[in-house]
């Protein structure tokens, strides 16, 4: 990828553009085709989820992917509507607007607006950094929640009814209140259609197989399931006049190219939807980088976190300007165009240009497409985010992530996804300062025979009751500080004979002011005992810090090399 200069992004198209050739059009091509026949009943959908009309979907599937294409640092991810920013957008946008308005349209694109801003300075101050505040399980559970209250949503589509709430809770009870009322034909079509969906994803490929397809021609057709029952449902409330018979069709779709628009210039509207506007932002990013990492290394490739906010930032801004609402890299489409062969951003140009002609001149037979086959596609894609399994293997393996895991779920469902996230954001954070203030620190012995030092508590070692050695393992910083005292303060205390203290910092990375002026206090005890406080394999740049001050002038003890040399000057009866 092209070197950045200073604080101006990089062009990665530079890098990949100089080495493209017939082979790889070829590759990309037929990536595109893929991913466009699956790209279109997807947008439709996600923009139908975010309570905007489905022709936006499209107009947020063009701009983003060739703004992506030049500024993007993977070689595969495509940009786009994705479900869980649809359904952030519909709970940011719908505080301000109805859904279906003209003004719910000019909110939403003002949001996508507001959020590449955010991505955009993001990118400039590389701040790519910040998704590491997210811990998995808090994003697994955040996802799964969504995955949920989305699929819950859609229920109303299927069901034929008027549903609406704020929460999962809420929603399911105004379900379960409308059943009475359900639309017998809706209700056969969605349910038909989503056990169809359901069996494409698993059933359609081997059965392909059997009949004699190639397994790349097999994948093909079964990725291209909700293009079949979206032509097949059409079709049929066309010939059967399902409309007429008070099923809930897609309607007038507009034709023609994506418009050129603006956001709102309305600052008191850009003070409430700053805070959504981050959430989705850093939503948006975190998801977009876990799937580019994640193929990226497939193909011993490498994306830039601080380059991908700058491309993220920039396709919000391009959809915002053409029409659409918040786009990311969407994990399902990412994932078809690499299995499908693309090998370049190019893929998502040719992409961009396969929904162009569709907005052009498919938009006509979407008329009698029922919206219960979008609400079908829509709950197929999401059940696969849903991570149930996680909350088994997350607490065999850890309490306080499987506490944050199942907080982060419960929040988003019965709180909104708005909250939950920021729930998540709260936990990640309080489980790194928990886990940061209560460091290890084993007390080590050297293993006879050699000059290695292990933990008392687990290996048969040679100690002196003059001596306790204690490895922290961990950086020290104001967050850790009085354990550290508090663990010598308790060796101290249970050692009569002790003479010495050895803090061995193999594994400290960093000691901040708040430690070091721990360690000038522990120190100061310590000598008024008539105990010496040591230190042994401090790596250089701590050194380096620490003899920009008077600690080491003041230190009553000794700055070792080696642990093993501390025990052979203070207790060589231990060799």
């Amino acid at each position: 990828m092209a070197a950045s200069q200073g604080w101006l992004p990089s062009l990665p198209i530079l890098q990949w553009g100089s080495q493209y050739n017939q082979e790889s059009f070829s590759n990309d091509l037929v990536a595109a085709l893929i991913v466009t026949v699956m790209l279109i009943p997807q947008s439709l959908a996600y923009a139908l989820l975010a309570g905007l009309p489905p022709e936006v979907g499209l107009y947020a599937s063009v701009a983003p992917l060739l703004v992506y294409a030049v500024l993007g640092s993977s070689r595969v991810l495509a940009v786009g509507p994705v479900a869980v920013v649809s359904l952030m957008t519909a709970a940011a946008v719908g505080e301000h607007a109805a859904a279906g308005t003209h003004a719910y349209w000019q909110v939403a694109i003002t949001l996508a607006f507001l959020s590449g801003a955010m991505l955009l300075v993001m990118g400039f101050l590389r701040l790519g950094f910040l998704a590491n505040f997210l811990s998995h399980p808090v994003i697994s559970g955040f996802i799964s929640a969504s995955g949920l209250l989305i699929a819950a949503s859609q229920m109303k589509t299927i069901l034929g009814v008027k549903a609406e709430g704020h929460n999962f809770v809420e929603l399911v009870y105004a379900l379960v209140q409308q059943l009475p009322h359900a639309h017998a034909l809706t209700v056969v079509v969605g349910v038909a259609a989503t056990l169809f969906l359901f069996w494409v994803r698993s059933g359609l490929k081997p059965v392909l197989r059997k009949a004699g397809w190639g397994d790349k021609a097999a994948g093909v057709a079964a990725k291209a399931g909700p293009v079949l029952a979206i032509a097949l449902t059409t079709v049929l409330a066309w010939s059967q006049d399902w409309g007429g018979q008070g099923m809930k069709l897609v309607g007038t779709v507009p034709q023609g190219l994506p418009p050129l628009t603006l956001p709102l210039w309305d600052l008191a509207l850009w003070r409430e939807m700053l805070v959504p506007a981050l959430l989705i932002s850093v939503v948006g990013f975190v998801e977009s980088v876990s799937v580019g990492q994640t193929l990226a290394a497939k193909r011993r490739q490498r994306i830039e976190p601080d380059q991908e906010l700058v491309a993220l930032g920039a396709s919000n801004l391009s959809a915002a300007l053409t029409g659409g609402f918040p786009v990311t890299g969407g994990f399902a489409r990412s994932v078809v165009n690499f299995d499908a062969g693309a090998v370049s951003p190019a893929a998502g140009v040719y992409t961009a240009v396969g929904i162009t002609l569709a907005s052009l001149f498919l938009t006509p037979a979407l008329y009698y497409l029922p919206q219960a086959t979008l609400a079908a596609t829509i709950i197929v894609a999401v059940l696969s985010l849903v991570d149930l399994a996680l909350f088994r293997s997350t607490w065999q393996f850890s309490k306080l992530d499987f506490s944050a895991l199942s907080a982060t779920f419960l929040a988003t469902l019965v709180l909104g996804v708005e909250s939950g996230l920021v729930i998540g954001v709260a936990l990640s954070l309080g489980l790194f300062l928990s886990r940061a203030s209560r460091p290890h620190i084993a007390a080590v012995g050297l293993m006879p025979g050699t000059e290695h030092f292990r933990n008392v508590a687990r290996h048969p070692v040679r100690v002196s009751p003059r001596l306790v050695c204690l490895r922290v393992d961990a950086s020290m910083f104001f967050a850790n500080s009085r354990a550290i005292e508090d663990r010598i303060n308790a060796e101290v205390a249970s050692r009569p004979a002790l003479e010495h203290v050895l803090l061995q910092c193999s594994a400290v990375n960093d000691i901040d002011a708040s430690a070091l002026e721990s360690l000038h206090a522990i120190a100061g005890r310590l000598h008024d005992s008539g105990i010496a406080l040591h230190f042994s394999e401090i790596k250089g740049p701590i050194m380096d810090k620490l003899n920009k001050t008077d600690f080491l002038k003041t230190l009553h003890g000794r700055v070792f090399l080696t642990s093993y040399q501390a025990v052979q000057a203070l207790t060589p009866e231990v060799l």
